[in-house]
This record gives structure tokens, sequence and C-alpha cells, in this order.
């Protein structure tokens, strides 16, 4: 049974969130880093994002580990389709999981924009 935009809405998830339920998740394909602390996502339906990371790197929470540059562009997709980086990247997180720091797929989705694709005539 497929669930309509008002059982999603019901369930406490805002407008935004219960449209993309709706519409079907997305898988991320592929990540890049930019040296603006953006990521350059690529989703299973060929669509290319924008995610801004620069509100989410302060000081004292997680992220704080990958606020400079160098630390920041070591993020890679891991086996759950996560965009991920290592804390410390001499430490297997597959063996330690508290030294990952990821975000799913979904709130990629959600809280990115989409990027237009460049014309040439």
């Amino acid at each position: 049974m497929k669930k309509d935009i008002n059982y999603y809405l019901s369930m406490g998830m805002d407008q935004k969130t219960a449209e993309y339920f709706v519409s079907g998740r997305k898988k991320i394909v592929s990540v890049t880093p930019n040296d603006d602390f953006t990521l350059t996502l690529t989703f299973d339906n060929g669509e290319k994002r924008m995610y801004d990371m620069q509100r989410l790197l302060k000081k004292g929470t997680i992220f704080e580990h990958i606020m400079a540059l160098a630390d920041f562009k070591r993020v890679y997709l891991d086996d759950n389709g996560c965009v991920s980086w290592d804390i410390d990247p001499n430490v297997d997180s597959k063996v330690l999981w508290n030294n990952k720091i990821d975000l799913c797929s979904d709130s990629c989705y959600i809280n990115s924009t989409p990027l237009e694709e460049k014309h040439t005539a």
C-alpha cells in the first residue's frame, strides 16, 4: 500500500519531508567535497544536489572534527550509502563504530538544493 502525503504529515513530518517520502526515497551514488564546505551529491535518479555543511561545522559538535578543509575532504560513501567521515583516518570505522560521522541519504536530499545543469550552445 502506497502512503500518501497525509499519512506522512500525520506522523509529524513537515511538508518538505512528507513530499520527499511520497516521491520515493533516493540513494546517493557519489559525493564530491568542495572548497567552500559544500558537498555535490549525485542521487540514483541522476539528480545532482548541493548540500551546504557550513551551518553544521561548529566547535563543540561532532562536526568540529571536519572543520579543517583537509579533514572535510576525506568524505566518502559508506556501505549503507551514507555520507561519512572517519574522525581518525587511521582507525577502521567498521571496527570502531564511534569513529565515524555520517549523514543519511534522506536528510542529505531533503536539506540540499538542486544544481542546475549548465547548457552550452
